[in-house]
């Protein structure tokens, strides 16, 4: 393999070092509020920031919801968790709330993006079926607030074409160069739907602020239906340039590969071949800061069994080994073999994961993310200040 090193990289810029950590918020075995996943932070043009995360009594339950926590000392302490949006119903039908991204398109006009989970027509079943790799329903969810976060309206259902099967939000909203709305989905089969699965990602676009989105456009497909580009992560650099990093499985040898990189320097409408990051497994949002420095956190599941970051002097430059921090290393104590049913229905290996990476303020970087034991998952972060 190729050097990954950036030949013109400032060894003085090319450090992190961690300065700070703590607990976002921590799980009560037994209750409501035994497991916490889906971590991410968004930090205001106020200075505060906000962080959400899904809870629930485990990690796939009807009773999970969302909760929305508020910092005004950079992270040091955060309010008690409110639920601005909780007994959800979409179409008459029962559900939960999985995920929720916020994005701040004006000073004090914040957009939140979730994704809700029907749990009524197939009562009681997880939301992945092992047996057909299919999905259970899912919606996407928006609601705006006008007041930095404080009071949000109803949330509003986004209308997607039939053929994106029941749609994974893969991250925030994204603010474009060109004044529009981005919008990345990953799509997925419909829960008893024994035919072979396609899987790809796509980005909408939306130019009246998040209410009405246009036709799809492909970030990340394989038509042979081989690869899966899970989890897709995407960042906007200052120059306008849209990056997307990607977590990538081969269905046929049941094997992760290493993360992919994609840009695109037109708003989305197309995209740079993917490019081998040299690490894997599972990508965080990156962080990307106002001199075009961005730093990735990763899960590496399956190697080390940790969560570590590094950081590139530009989006379209490599991750320079030389600034890996080790964010976090977890006990694995099982491995699982089989088919993709099997290593995704597996929760025993999930204990750990969903890095979210955010630019502070003050020019630290925060990243979110979830460890605990199976049954007792708390959402952890870490402050690293990159050297100027």
């Amino acid at each position: 393999m190729e050097n990954l090193l950036n030949s013109k990289s400032d060894p003085d810029k090319d450090k992190m070092e961690i300065v700070e950590r703590g607990i976002l918020t921590s799980a009560v075995a037994g209750t409501t509020h035994a497991t916490f996943t889906f971590p991410s932070v968004v930090a205001l043009s106020n200075g505060e920031l906000l962080a959400t995360c899904r809870v629930g009594s485990k990690k796939d339950i009807a009773d999970e919801t969302i909760e929305i926590y508020r910092s005004a000392d950079g992270g040091l302490n955060w309010s008690e968790g409110k639920k601005p949006f909780a007994d959800i119903q979409v179409n008459g039908l029962k559900g939960s709330l999985m995920i929720c991204y916020l994005t701040e398109i004006k000073p004090g006009h914040l957009i939140a993006a979730c994704m809700w989970v029907d749990r009524q027509t197939y009562l009681g079943k997880p939301l992945f079926n092992t047996e057909t790799e299919g999905c259970l329903n899912m919606v996407i969810l928006m609601s705006d607030s006008f007041d930095g976060g404080r009071t949000w309206a109803p949330l509003r259902e986004i209308s997607l074409p039939d053929d994106i099967g029941p749609p994974s939000l893969t991250g925030p909203i994204l603010k474009l160069q060109d004044g529009s709305l981005a919008m990345t989905i990953e799509t997925n089969k419909h829960y008893l739907d024994k035919t072979k699965w396609y899987q790809r990602v796509v980005l909408f676009h939306s130019v009246d602020e998040g209410k009405t989105w246009k036709e799809p456009i492909t970030v990340n497909e394989d038509k042979s239906g081989k690869m899966f580009y899970w989890d897709m992560r995407a960042g906007v650099d200052p120059d306008g340039r849209i990056v997307a990093f990607s977590w990538n499985y081969d269905s046929e040898t049941n094997k992760y590969h290493n993360i992919l990189r994609r840009i695109s320097s037109d708003n989305g409408k197309t995209w740079s071949q993917n490019e081998d990051m040299g690490f894997a497994d599972q990508p965080s949002h990156p962080a990307i800061l106002p001199d075009g420095r961005v730093v990735l956190a990763w899960v590496d599941r399956f190697g080390s069994h940790s969560i570590r970051a590094r950081m590139a002097p530009a989006i379209d430059q490599f991750f320079d080994e030389r600034s890996e921090l080790i964010l976090h290393t977890q006990e694995i104590s099982a491995t699982t073999t089989g088919n993709t049913g099997d290593l995704l229905g597996d929760m025993r290996l999930w204990s750990f994961g969903l890095p979210f990476a955010e630019v502070l303020p003050d020019g630290d970087v925060m990243v979110l993310y979830y460890a605990g034991t199976e049954d007792v998952l708390d959402i952890h972060w870490v402050k690293l200040r990159l050297a100027t």
